[in-house]
C-alpha cells in the first residue's frame, strides 16, 4: 500500500508524526524502484522484511490471487493447502509458457516479473564474477545433469544429423548420462598426466585427432568441464574453444560449481575471447546455496540461450527462481563477494592443513593447480580395504562430501565401462581421498574435519599393528 497519497484524519494520527514515518518509508521505496528499473544486485543485502514485502506484492499480480477471479481452465493455480500456499508465497502458475521458458504469461504477471528479475540478477552476478562478455542467462528448474541434456537436445534441433559428443572424461554420472539420455553417443577422451604431482589434464591432441577423423556434421559438440573432483584439473577450455572455432563445432561447458571461483569464471571469459563457447551450465544449489533442483544456462550469444529456453516443453516451476531471488537480494553484491573471498581463503587453509597432515603421516597432496575447489590426498600407505574403511569412518562421524577413490573399482554406465571409476583415468596408481572447499564452508568445519581425519587414521594404524 502506498500511504503517501492518502489523506489521514487527524484523529488517526497527527500530521507531523505521519510525515516523519512516511519519510522513513521512502528509502525502502527507492530500493525497490531501483531494483525493478535497473535489474541489478543491490550492493548491500536487503532485510528479510523488505524481501518478503516485494515478493508478496509480486504474488498479488498473479490472477490466482485476485479476489474476483473465477477460473474455468484446466490449470488455474489452485492451491488447496494453506501450508503449500504459504511456502510458495501464493505463486502457483510457474514460469514461461508452453514451449518457451522466457515467454511472459498473461495469467501470471507477478511470476513473469519474478522469473525475469531473477535471471537479470544472476546475469549481473556472472559479470561481477568475471564473465564480462556473457549476454544472456536463465534459471532452469532442473538440476545440472538434466539441464545439460536440455542443452544437447537444443543443439540437436540445429544439427539434426549429429550424433556424437566429444567428451573429456569426468567420472560423475549425471554429466555422462546427460549425453546418453539425449540419445547421443559419447566419444570418451581420457584425461592425461603430465607428471605425478600435477593432476590430470585435457588430452588436446586426442580431441584434434577425433575432430579430423569424424565427419563434422556427425559431431554435435565438444563437452568440457571446469569444476570437478581433484586431482582432475579444469579442462583446457581455452584451447578447446580454439579447436571448436577452427572446426566449426559447438562447445558446451559443464561449469557445475565453477561460478563461485573467479579463476574458473575467467577461464570461461578467456575461452570465449579466444574461440567458440556456445553454452555453459552451472548449478544453483552449489553456487548460490539454495535447495537442489535448479541450474543456470548462460551464453555469449542471446540466440544460443533462447534456443535452449524454446526447447523446454511446457511451463516450469517458479520455485528455483524464487529461491535464487530471495538469496541474492539477501546477500547483495558485497555479501556474495565476501563469501567468494572467504572460500578462496578457506581453500588455502585446507590445503595447508592437509599438507601438514601428509607430512606427519607420510603421504602426499596431489597439487592440481587448475582445480581451485577440490583437493586430493594420496593414501599410498593404506591398502584398498583400509582406504575404503577410512571413508565410511569419516561419514559415520559426520564428515560428508569427501570421496575415497580406489584402484580396480570399475563401473558400467549406460553400457560404457569405466576403468578405475572415480579417478577420471584408466591408470590409477593408488587410492586417494578428495575434499572440496565450496562456498559457505566455515574454518571451524575444516578444523573439525582435520581432527576427525587424524583420529580415524590413528585408529586404522592401531588396528593394522595388531
Amino acid at each position: 500500500m502506498n500511504l503517501n497519497n492518502l489523506k489521514f484524519h487527524q484523529k488517526l494520527v497527527p500530521e507531523n508524526y505521519l510525515k516523519l514515518a512516511l519519510e522513513a518509508q521512502k528509502c525502502k521505496e527507492i530500493q525497490v524502484k531501483e531494483l525493478l528499473e535497473k535489474r541489478k544486485l543491490p550492493d548491500i543485502g536487503w532485510p528479510d522484511e523488505l524481501i518478503e514485502q516485494v515478493i508478496q506484492q509480486l504474488a498479488a499480480l498473479d490472477n490466482n490471487n485476485f479476489e474476483h477471479k473465477i477460473g474455468l481452465g484446466e490449470r488455474e493455480a489452485r492451491i488447496i493447502s494453506k501450508l503449500v500456499n504459504r511456502r510458495n508465497y501464493g505463486f502457483g502458475h510457474g514460469i514461461g509458457r508452453s514451449g518457451d521458458l522466457l515467454e511472459a504469461q498473461p495469467k501470471a504477471v507477478g511470476s513473469t516479473i519474478l522469473a525475469q528479475l531473477s535471471n537479470a540478477l544472476v546475469l549481473d552476478l556472472m559479470r561481477l564474477q568475471g564473465i564480462k562478455s556473457v549476454k544472456c542467462c536463465f534459471i532452469v528448474p532442473m538440476a545440472t545433469g538434466m539441464t545439460l541434456t536440455l542443452c544437447l537436445l537444443s543443439l540437436k534441433k540445429q544439427r539434426p544429423t549429429a550424433k556424437y559428443v566429444l567428451w573429456s572424461r569426468i567420472d560423475q554420472k549425471s554429466c555422462f548420462k546427460s549425453i546418453t539420455t539425449a540419445g547421443l553417443i559419447p566419444i570418451i577422451i581420457d584425461t592425461i598426466r603430465r607428471n605425478e604431482q600435477s593432476g590430470l589434464f585435457t588430452d588436446l591432441k586426442k580431441f584434434e585427432e577425433k575432430l579430423l577423423s569424424i565427419n563434422h556434421e556427425e559431431i554435435l559438440c565438444i563437452m568440457s568441464t571446469t569444476s570437478c573432483f581433484g586431482p582432475r584439473n579444469c579442462d583446457d577450455i581455452i584451447n578447446l574453444a580454439i579447436l571448436s572455432a577452427k572446426f566449426n563445432i559447438p562447445h558446451v561447458v559443464n561449469n557445475a560449481y565453477g561460478l563461485q571461483s573467479t579463476y574458473l569464471t575467467h577461464q570461461l571469459e578467456q575461452a570465449n575471447n579466444a574461440g567458440r563457447l556456445d553454452l555453459f551450465i552451472q548449478s544453483t544449489d552449489k553456487n548460490l546455496m539454495v535447495p537442489v533442483g535448479g541450474a543456470i544456462v548462460a551464453g555469449f550469444q542471446e540466440s544460443s540461450v533462447h534456443h535452449v529456453a524454446q526447447t523446454y516443453s511446457g511451463r516450469a516451476s517458479s520455485s528455483q527462481s524464487l529461491d535464487v531471488l530471495i538469496t541474492l537480494l539477501s546477500l547483495g553484491k558485497i555479501g556474495y563477494q565476501n563469501l567468494v573471498k572467504e572460500r578462496k581463503t578457506n581453500f588455502a587453509y585446507l590445503q595447508k592443513q592437509l599438507e601438514e597432515f601428509a607430512e606427519k603421516y607420510n603421504c602426499r597432496i596431489i597439487k592440481a593447480k587448475g582445480n581451485p575447489i577440490s583437493l586430493a590426498l594420496e593414501l599410498k600407505r593404506l591398502p584398498t580395504e583400509e582406504a575404503t574403511k577410512l571413508g565410511s569412518m569419516l561419514f559415520t562421524r559426520g564428515i560428508s562430501g569427501t570421496r575415497i577413490v580406489t584402484k580396480a573399482c570399475n563401473k558400467i554406465v549406460d553400457g560404457f565401462e569405466f576403468i578405475d571409476w572415480g579417478s577420471h583415468e584408466n591408470n590409477l596408481d593408488c587410492a586417494y581421498l578428495t575434499a572440496a572447499v565450496s562456498i559457505g564452508l566455515q574454518l571451524s568445519e575444516i578444523d573439525a574435519f582435520i581432527q576427525k581425519l587424524q583420529q580415524c587414521w590413528q585408529d586404522i594404524e592401531k588396528k593394522t599393528r595388531k
